[in-house]
């Protein structure tokens, strides 16, 4: 110890220990800010080189197909098996071919309610429903889900966006529909062991207590980034189940993994973002529309478009089937995604819905 009071270090260096630290418990005593690093500014700085970093590794689906893929090899790959199950359900499945899946029923109770095709598959589901989407897009108005798929680069973003994919028993995937999220009275039992409820008259689904703080999450991530217009109604809901269900250790690691495939993690599951009430989106996903593309010369018709009054004609791309009078875009399937049905309920039985457009 030299005669000054400061205290040679082992290196030879004099360093003032009483500018270090506050002496006795004086915890309020200013410190030598020369030695406080602006920790701040690190960590923005750390934020905002992984940002980059994410868009720059990014490479998310272009379309809804690939995004089936593309979730099965890189989101979902180990969680046929895991405790948290499907979405709405919480079964175990097997994989089937490219993005498909087969449930196990027995894992969860699961009691088919009415569909047993349906209820033996995965689904893809997307948590904000394509028509509840769709509905606030021109090119839905003008020509349903095929037009839009054709025409707006948005409409496609949203239809392949990961955040908003999940697999779900095929049966209560197509029993939700478009359905908002509610509080369903009743309907207890309604599949089995599975809690998820879904009211046909009040065109409700409530899902099961597991995921809806994840389902509220991805809600308010869609409508953000896509700039959609939300009910107050619906709003105080999610908001409610926000904070009743916190982000779990799954939903960070399943938002972990599609952030590295779309470049952006979800900003709800991370808390950079939270949603109030009158909560303004801020679009980031939104993209300019399209150019007017050229009008096509009028193509022949093929043998499924030229059939007779009363043909059912589906899509084997969308899984959305067309009536050969009073649906739109019944001409407008492309040749290749073409699958023909005599009637309605062989449609509905092959796993097809009505189109949304048809009178």
């Amino acid at each position: 110890m030299r005669r000054d009071g400061l205290q040679r270090s082992p290196k030879g260096s004099d360093v003032d220990q009483r500018a270090r630290q506050p002496e006795g418990n004086d915890y309020n005593a200013r410190p030598n800010l020369k030695y406080v690093f602006p920790m701040k500014s690190l960590l923005y700085a750390v934020s905002l080189l992984f940002s980059f970093t994410l868009s720059a590794l990014a490479s998310p689906p272009a379309t809804f197909t690939e995004a089936k893929v593309v979730a099965k090899q890189k989101v979902y790959m180990d969680q046929a098996s895991s405790a948290m199950g499907d979405l709405y359900c919480g079964c175990k499945w097997a994989w089937v071919g490219k993005s498909g899946g087969r449930i196990d029923a027995a894992s969860c109770g699961y009691q088919t309610r009415k569909q047993q095709n349906r209820a033996e598959r995965t689904e893809w589901e997307h948590i904000v429903p394509a028509h509840t989407f769709g509905n606030q897009r021109q090119c839905w108005k003008n020509g349903g889900r095929e037009h839009c798929v054709d025409d707006d680069p948005v409409f496609r973003a949203m239809e392949a966006d990961l955040f908003n994919l999940y697999p779900a028993v095929g049966e209560v995937n197509g029993d939700r529909s478009n359905f908002n999220y509610g509080m369903v009275a009743g309907n207890t039992g309604q599949y089995g062991q599975c809690s998820t409820k879904v009211d046909f008259v009040q065109r409700a689904a409530e899902p099961r207590d597991e995921v809806k703080g994840l389902v509220a999450r991805t809600t308010f991530y869609m409508y953000d980034r896509y700039k959609l217009s939300m009910s107050r109604q619906q709003q105080q809901l999610l908001m409610a189940w926000d904070k009743q269900h916190p982000v779990s250790a799954w939903e960070k690691e399943r938002n972990r993994r599609i952030a590295a495939i779309m470049g952006h993690a979800n900003p709800f599951v991370t808390g950079e973002r939270k949603w109030t009430a009158n909560y303004k989106p801020v679009g980031g996903g939104v993209v300019q529309a399209m150019p007017a593309k050229a009008a096509k010369p009028e193509a022949k018709p093929s043998l499924a478009s030229a059939g007779s009054v009363g043909a059912v004609l589906g899509n084997r791309n969308s899984h959305v089937y067309h009536l050969s009078v009073g649906c739109p875009g019944y001409n407008q399937v492309a040749a290749k995604n073409q699958v023909t049905f005599a009637t309605e309920g062989e449609a509905q039985a092959a796993g097809y819905r009505k189109a949304g457009n048809c009178r």
